[in-house]
């Protein structure tokens, strides 16, 4: 590997940004790509080639890049999935397993200590910083999804706040269309506009029927997959 795509791979990874090394196995040559640009190296990469890269990226499998005829290979570099909860609640404490399982690290916000126990969330992460200061502290990048479930604007509102100015690639936040509607009201008086509010899900989680917190889990982070595999096609990296 040549010095300067080192040097900008580990810059990359310190800033967490998402990127993908594509080296041709018969020549060595390699190029880095960041945020699906090329940065340094060697390789020229065709439009074709770039979108599998991206692909590729967005999926997080490392891998052949099949639209090539050259044998080509993609080694993802993403920085970690992580997953911030805010409100240590009946919904979370089924969700924070489910997102475990799915690969994300998870961290539960909620400065109500009575809630957020390790009985109740055993091994995860907690913090009973007010919202805005433990998402500050957190600082949600393209890998964070971000889900607010107290149904209290002075915990929701100020972790939103956060979230809507970070790169968070899914922010949601529980309650009814009629409490959401007075959520985005109370967002739009805080400067907010109508993109920013449209990062919001709300009601938070896919639509299937869900009642039960277990359920409405399954729902969540159901809807957090699809928003972090919406913008890749479904053919990867073979």
């Amino acid at each position: 590997m040549q010095r300067d795509t080192l040097d900008a791979l580990l810059a990359a990874r310190r800033d967490k940004r998402a990127l993908a090394l594509v080296t041709d196995l018969k020549s060595g040559a390699q190029t880095l790509v960041i945020d699906g640009k090329k940065i340094a190296g060697q390789l020229e990469l065709s439009g074709a080639v770039t979108a599998a890269v991206g692909r590729a990226v967005a999926d997080d499998t490392s891998g052949r890049v099949a639209d090539s005829e050259a044998p080509l290979f993609v080694h993802v570099f993403n920085p970690p999935k992580r997953l911030i909860l805010v409100g240590a609640v009946h919904i979370s404490q089924p969700l924070a397993p489910m997102a475990a399982l799915a690969g994300y690290s998870v961290t539960v916000i909620d400065p109500r200590g009575a809630f957020a126990t390790a009985e109740r969330f055993p091994g995860v992460e907690l913090s009973e910083d007010w919202p805005d200061e433990a998402m500050t502290k957190l600082a949600p990048d393209r890998r964070t999804a971000v889900v607010t479930l107290t149904h209290d604007p002075k915990l929701d509102d100020p972790a939103l706040t956060v979230a809507l100015r970070s790169d968070a690639f899914y922010i949601g936040s529980l309650g009814s269309k009629k409490t959401h509607g007075s959520r985005l009201g109370r967002l739009r008086e805080a400067g907010f506009g109508e993109a920013d509010l449209a990062r919001i899900h709300g009601p938070v989680g896919l639509a299937i029927g869900a009642t039960s917190p277990s359920e409405i889990a399954v729902a969540i982070m159901a809807q957090i997959t699809q928003a972090l595999h919406r913008s890749a096609p479904r053919e990867k990296a073979a």
